[in-house]
């Protein structure tokens, strides 16, 4: 059963600005209210890797509409819960899908913070050199492509190339080549067929649902699962929810069936 959390401030005296630095910096809880929805990202792991995924979607389900549209299904709240993920975060992650139709700076705007590095899974080259996530600002850029592309970057750009048997780079892979480079808090932001790959792999420690108070009817899911016969065999995780503004998150514990990640020898 979920639990419903105190409603989460917004504005610019919301106790936010001291947040990230304590966050990294001491083990004392952070202010109300952001030890309960925040803390969790804290706790160790047998790998050392803390990792969460998130998405934004309709009350049914839905993170774009039919013709694609989805710019933008959740409010300011929503969105600042986002870019408070980064600025918590050592590492963005996203797909290239993503970075080439949304064209994402993936920094943190709305709240105080520091961006953290930004990666994309590329694993045959389509990123464009001119994506506005490689701009030039001093934060780390990585793309993780299969082994022997050569992507046409920009030469202070970071790559790695990893073994892509059926076209698709595996989550634990992708886990592991960011934890040799010391990268250790995660935040898996898209798109849905990112996400839904690093929860079908068991390779997510948290799920950050934000709900939006509208009805989509139709169009792109949220999250894309191999099918199951039974509902006895879902994948069911603790919940907690909180009110943000007039939208709702649901922070969903998948602690425990997080599958721990080696480090993977991985190309360059």
């Amino acid at each position: 059963m979920a639990k419903m959390a105190s409603r989460h401030p917004n504005g610019p005296t919301d106790g936010w600005s001291d947040v990230p630095r304590m966050f990294r910096e001491s083990d004392a809880p952070l202010p109300a209210p952001w030890q309960d929805i925040f803390g969790p990202l804290r706790r160790a792991t047998p790998d050392a890797l803390v990792v969460v995924g998130q998405f934004g979607q309709s009350i049914d389900g839905r993170i774009a509409t039919v013709s694609g549209d989805s710019h933008y299904i959740n409010g300011d709240a929503g969105l600042a819960h986002l870019h408070r993920l980064r600025a918590l975060v050592d590492a963005v992650v996203v797909g290239v899908g993503t970075a080439v139709a949304d064209d994402p700076q993936l920094t943190v705007r709305r709240v105080a913070g520091p961006s953290p590095m930004r990666v994309v899974i590329d694993p045959n080259g389509r990123l464009p050199a001119t994506a506005r996530l490689l701009a030039h600002d001093g934060i780390r850029r990585l793309v993780i492509t299969r082994d022997g592309t050569c992507p046409a970057l920009p030469a202070e750009i970071e790559t790695v190339g990893l073994p892509a048997p059926d076209g698709k780079i595996a989550p634990a892979a992708i886990l592991a080549a960011l934890a040799a480079r010391g990268i250790r808090r995660i935040l898996i932001e898209g798109g849905a067929d990112t996400v839904s790959r690093f929860l079908a792999a068991g390779c997510l420690d948290r799920l950050h649902v934000v709900i939006a108070p509208i009805i989509i009817g139709s169009g792109a899911p949220s999250v894309t699962l191999p099918p199951i016969e039974r509902v006895a065999d879902a994948l069911r995780a603790p919940i907690r929810a909180h009110a943000l503004g007039d939208e709702v998150l649901l922070d969903c514990d998948l602690g425990s069936q997080r599958i721990p990640v080696r480090m993977a020898k991985t190309s360059m």
